[in-house]
């Protein structure tokens, strides 16, 4: 090919593009490396055992719409107390009842059995959640109030 039609092939498909330096990749990889890692991070905290974790063992219907539920609760951190919130469905599968049960701290695998009152009658009961952060007026140091 002449050095025209060279000239020519350039205006037309333009030159060859540089590549990148070694450098260049290092530093991506680097930075695919990091966001990498903090994906990771973000996803074993979200979806890692949890720190309490519960079992609803059994439950049974009382009367005046109320149910019996036993549960197992296990923490991560025995000494601390936590707060379990427990519920009952009723036949539509909407929330008929709703209460907070404070876990004393205490060393391995804590029982707890409560009743819940529900709004209609309820058919099943389960553990909604539970967490450490305990609110002041189910602290045992606080009196009852009302």
């Amino acid at each position: 090919m002449t050095a025209s039609g060279s000239a020519l092939l350039e205006d037309r498909y333009g030159t060859k593009p540089r590549r990148a330096s070694k450098r260049t990749y290092w530093v991506v990889g680097a930075i695919a490396l990091v966001v990498g890692a903090g994906v990771a991070w973000i996803g074993y905290v979200n979806f890692g055992s949890a720190p309490i974790e519960t079992q609803a063992t059994s439950f049974a219907s009382l009367p005046n719409n109320q149910m019996k539920l036993t549960f197992d609760v296990t923490r991560d951190d025995p000494s601390r107390p936590a707060v379990c919130i427990v519920r009952t469905r009723v036949l539509d599968g909407s929330e008929g009842g709703r209460k907070e049960v404070y876990i004393a701290p205490a060393e391995g695998s804590v029982t707890m059995t409560t009743v819940i009152t529900s709004s209609g009658e309820p058919v099943t009961a389960d553990v909604f959640g539970c967490s450490y952060q305990v609110p002041a007026y189910l602290s045992t140091h606080m009196p009852p109030s009302g």
